[in-house]
Parts: C-alpha cells; structure tokens; sequence
C-alpha cells in the first residue's frame, strides 16, 4: 500500500466485500441504487483521473487495491489533495465492485452527472445529441463520446433510454460524461420542447428519411443549431416521435450495407453539422 493511503487508516487491514461501506457501494451497480443514492461507480485510473478533475467534492470514496495503491501514486495523492476518502480493499472486494473481466482495482464512488434540462441547455447551445429508448449502453457511451468529439453542447438522454451510470456505459463514453452536460428524462416531449425553446432544430436521424445529409448540407441547413434524434439500434425512431421532430435526415449509403451502426451513424450526423457550423 503507498503510505498516502495508509496515512489514513495505519493498522488497519483491507475491507473485505463484507464491510459495510463495500456492501453500499456494492449496492450502486444497480440502477435503483444509484437513484436513490445519487451517487455511482467510476472504475479504472483514467475514468477516476476524469472525475477527479470534473468537480471538486465529486468523488467521496475511492477504494484501492494495494496493487492498484502502488501502481497508482499520483492519482492517489490527488485525490488525497481534495478530501476524498481513501480505503484499502482486498482483491475479492474490487471485484465484487468491478463490472469488468480484469478489474484494475480502483473504484470511486461519484455523485452523478445528470444536470436539469434547462440547466444543460444554458446559453445558446448550438449542436445537441438527443438519445431517444437507446437500450445498448455501449451505444449510448460511444455517442456520448463522439458527441464530445463533435464539440457538442450537451447529451440528452429521453424517453426509456439506457441509464448514463451503467457501468458499461461509462466505459465507452471514456471520459467524456465528465466533459459535457448530460441530462435525462422519461418525458420525451419535455425534451423536445425543451431544445426548441433553448432554439434547436429537432433533427431525427432516420434510415428512411426522404432527404439526406448530403442535400440538407449542401443547401445551408445544418448550418442551424440542431439537436440530433437518435433512435435504438435495432428498432430506430417511431414514426410517431418522428412526426413530432422539424425534419428527419438519413445518411446516404453508396455501398451494398444496408444500415449503419447507431454511434457510427450518430458520428456522422454530428460531425457533419460541426463541420457546417464551423465553415
């Protein structure tokens, strides 16, 4: 163990999966936990790096391995820095909170990343990614992520979409929850109502719009603040939200695949609009 993590607890041995504050933390792997605590699992020296620098008092816990502790110096003393608290744990506890095959044996405990609709769209944001019943988490970080890439205003995850929490999520997005608003609600409609008053363009991405990105780009229009609609991988967005939204846009494919997958095609939607925007 490096002596940061010791200073705080001398003699003590390693929690075991059976410690209280393991079997809590343990408890925030589930959705229902993390509502109610407010608080989720943030595993690995990157991802903990990320939430370390998003906000001060973010991080409450970080459980540590002593392989982890030794490997790991400087993020532990960083966060020693601002107060967070510090506990050793056996190897079978960081894998009872591990979502992943080879835990890396660090896991913090975070308050979660949501912010108010009204608070996410602030300003005058300009391009938004709208995650409509998205179910595949990978999906729904690997967008999240590209829409940070995209330079986008905030992600915005509406309707029976994926939790922003779910482990597998928060490994695909790499960081990039901590870089940019993210906010949620069941109430589609309070979503979309909400990106109009903020003066976005509702854009649904549909496979089987009349018009592509290529002709909406080439006539000036995605040169307009847009909120992107993303739908589910396998089911797309329904014709009824799609009524509901100021246009809907595919990709052209000029090749024999017959569809794109849902982040791929998210990356060209808002890379295209950035690109626009920028010119």
């Amino acid at each position: 163990m490096s002596h940061h993590a010791r200073a705080h607890r001398p003699e003590a041995a390693p929690f075991t999966e059976r410690t209280p504050r393991v079997v809590a933390a343990r408890h925030l792997t589930r959705r229902q936990g993390r509502d109610k605590a407010g608080r989720f699992l943030v595993e690995g020296a990157q991802a903990v790096r990320e939430a370390l620098a998003w906000r001060t008092g973010a991080v409450h816990e970080l459980f540590v391995t002593a392989t982890a502790a030794d490997r790991n110096a400087e993020l532990l003393q960083s966060a020693e820095d601002q107060g967070v608290r510090i506990s050793e744990v056996d190897d079978k506890a960081a894998a009872s909170l591990s979502e992943t095959v080879t835990p890396q044996g660090l896991i913090a405990v975070c308050d979660t990343v949501p912010q108010p609709l009204d608070t996410a769209l602030t300003g005058t944001p300009r391009l938004v990614a709208v995650l409509y019943g998205v179910s595949d988490p990978g999906n729904a970080g690997t967008v999240t992520r590209v829409a940070d890439a995209a330079g986008a205003d905030a992600v915005i995850f509406a309707g029976d979409t994926v939790d922003p929490h779910n482990g597998k999520c928060v490994r695909a997005s790499t960081g990039s929850l901590f870089h940019l608003p993210i906010a949620r609600s069941r109430d589609a409609d309070e979503v979309f109502e909400a990106c109009r008053q903020a003066g976005l363009r509702l854009v649904a991405a549909d496979g089987y719009a009349e018009h592509d990105l290529v002709e909406a780009s080439a006539k000036g229009d995605l040169k307009h603040p847009t909120a992107w609609v993303f739908g589910s991988e396998a089911h797309g967005l329904p014709d009824d939200v799609v009524a509901k939204l100021d246009t809907a846009l595919k990709v052209p494919l000029y090749g024999a695949a017959e569809s794109l997958n849902l982040a791929t095609a998210a990356a060209v939607c808002l890379y295209a609009s950035a690109r626009d925007q920028r010119n």
